[in-house]
């Protein structure tokens, strides 16, 4: 099969024939329909956030055909459409147990640490593999395992209530799914923060106020909009101190910020006078849970969630194309997201 693999950091993705993997008895072999390009595949090829062992191929937003099943495997037969959790998990450590298995302690994220979805066939373990309903296209389920996931973790996190004001730092694939599922979760007023103007404009056909951060102070914007008192809850979801700090700025006494940018530098805030006087909250937000996909899927199903138009192009299983796109992510374009298309 060809997959477009990852074989040094800080080096462009290669294209590579390799055999197609063997199923074990749990597993689900799946014929990859669509995968999605996030941002965090750039920082893996830029060396930023480690992958091993190497090579490996990226792709952790996954969704196509079973192919063959295990022969323990009970719920998924070949034909069966489904979407992959891109967090493999043994099931039974103290985090699974506890719902939050995203830090199992032998976990591994395919794309990542496992063979991913940049290729013709993924094998996963079936407790990872999803139904995904036909209304709903194989690029917008493959999307939907990432970014729209992690967007709805946050949310979960930040403890969003109905009536509850939110600001969305960055619109891009992430942005437009928290704007979608903070209406969807209730909240009275959605401000979205960027500096793209075509990003603001889907924003605001999904329900959100503009917020242009390269024509304003974003802050003060925000500030103004919400009759001075800041926000209830703001995500930021482009890995900037200056945004995180814009971010946490516009919270209003008892507000919560969640954070699921990535980023290797330091937040500096004064204990006191951010924290303390107004009490509120920093909370970090690491990938999603399995349980909180089967939520994402009926609301798709029933149209309250529209991603078609998040997908802003589809290429090729073919290293120059999934590098390019690499490349545009890595200078904030206006791609919100594309997907491989094997």
């Amino acid at each position: 099969m060809r997959a477009v693999r990852l074989s040094e950091p800080g080096k462009p993705l290669e294209l590579q024939e390799l055999g197609i993997p063997e199923v074990g008895p749990n597993d689900v072999l799946v014929r990859v329909k669509a995968a999605g390009i996030c941002h965090s595949d750039a920082h893996y090829r830029a060396g930023r956030s480690p992958v091993h062992p190497l090579p490996l191929t990226l792709g952790h937003e996954v969704a196509g055909v079973i192919a063959e099943a295990g022969p323990q495997v009970k719920d998924f037969k070949p034909g069966d459409r489904v979407c992959l959790n891109y967090m493999v998990t043994c099931g039974h450590c103290k985090y699974c147990h506890q719902g939050r298995e995203q830090f199992c302690t032998t976990g591994k994220m395919i794309g990542k640490y496992r063979d991913g979805g940049f290729a013709e066939f993924c094998l996963v373990p079936a407790r990872s593999a999803f139904h995904l309903p036909a209304e709903i296209p194989f690029d917008q389920g493959a999307i939907m395992m990432c970014s729209t996931a992690t967007a709805f973790h946050a949310l979960h996190k930040a403890r969003l209530q109905p009536g509850e004001s939110v600001a969305v730092f960055g619109i891009g694939g992430l942005g437009i799914s928290a704007v979608q599922l903070a209406r969807e979760m209730g909240a009275f007023e959605i401000l979205a923060v960027d500096i793209k103007a075509s990003k603001l404009e889907l924003a605001q056909k999904f329900g959100a106020i503009p917020v242009q951060a390269s024509q304003t102070d974003a802050v003060q914007e925000i500030k103004r909009l919400t009759g001075g008192r800041g926000v209830d809850v703001a995500l930021e979801l482009i890995g900037l101190p200056v945004t995180m700090g814009q971010a946490f700025k516009s919270l209003a006494n008892f507000g919560r910020l969640a954070i699921a940018g990535l980023s290797e530098k330091s937040l500096e805030i004064a204990p006191y006078f951010d924290l303390i006087n107004r009490e509120t909250e920093i909370i970090g937000v690491s990938d999603h849970l399995a349980q909180e996909i089967d939520q994402l899927l009926r609301w798709a199903r029933a149209g309250k969630l529209d991603f078609e138009e998040v997908i802003t192009g589809r290429v090729p299983l073919e290293a120059e194309a999934i590098n390019q796109a690499l490349n545009r992510l890595e200078h904030f374009s206006e791609d919100l997201r594309v997907v491989v298309i094997p």
